[in-house]
């Protein structure tokens, strides 16, 4: 049986690809803030009969992330890890001349420091398994210039070239940064709450993802519209 961690997995793209995952038979262990939610989560995503433990916690606690590797390890061992918890820095967004300093540390705490953290304690685990692999969740404000995105699209950047270096350094697993577009979620709502655009569901996007599992192309940077071209 198959074992994924997912952080910020109570609700948005990371309880969507719990769900897809658990469809299919893998056991989980989610991670999120607020306990209420997780616990709902979790409870949903039994229900397709995989083993499911949640967590609640915060991804920049070394223990925490000792927690759920151990959880993991009871499980049968690690073979994917999703780093999907984010933090935007200031919400709403706002100009790098009004980035409060203490939100951009939180959001390189969040969106860098603990991903590093997570799969440092799961690397042995990744390694015994026969398809390791990891999951950055990553933004197109890593690339590009967006007024406003200064602070997370700095945190993804790094986050990105974590991915990039991991995966040159640990060849035998695959290391994915993966950008997955626009989403409603509420990270987006929080960042801009006037956009009255619609945007797509996180389970619109989850293909994307579960194509990288299923095909283990080379380790690289992905973004999700590609990954849904022709599918």
């Amino acid at each position: 049986m198959s074992v994924a961690i997912i952080t910020g997995a109570s609700k948005g793209l990371g309880r969507a690809l719990g769900a897809a995952l658990a469809e299919r038979g893998w056991d989980l262990v989610l991670d999120a803030r607020t306990p209420t939610a997780l616990k709902e989560a979790a409870g949903a995503l039994s229900a397709y009969g995989t083993r499911v433990e949640g967590l609640p916690g915060d991804v920049t606690d070394a223990g925490h992330r000792a927690e759920l590797v151990a959880a993991a390890r009871r499980l049968g061992g690690v073979d994917l890890v999703v780093n999907n918890a984010s933090a935007l820095g200031a919400e709403p967004l706002v100009r790098l001349e009004a980035l409060p300093l203490q939100g951009l540390r939180r959001a390189l705490e969040v969106n860098v420091v603990a991903p590093l953290g997570l799969v440092q304690e799961a690397l042995p685990l990744l390694r015994e398994s026969a398809a390791g692999t990891v999951i950055d969740v990553s933004s197109d404000a890593a690339a590009e210039a967006y007024e406003t995105w200064g602070g997370y699209g700095a945190s993804k950047a790094a986050l990105d070239h974590l991915s990039a270096v991991l995966g040159e350094e640990e060849p035998e697993l695959r290391v994915y940064a993966v950008d997955p577009g626009d989403m409603a979620t509420d990270l987006y709502a929080a960042a801009v709450p006037d956009d009255p655009d619609p945007r797509p569901a996180p389970e619109d996007v989850v293909p994307a993802f579960l194509r990288l599992i299923d095909e283990r192309p080379a380790s690289g940077r992905y973004g999700a519209p590609s990954l849904l071209e022709g599918r």
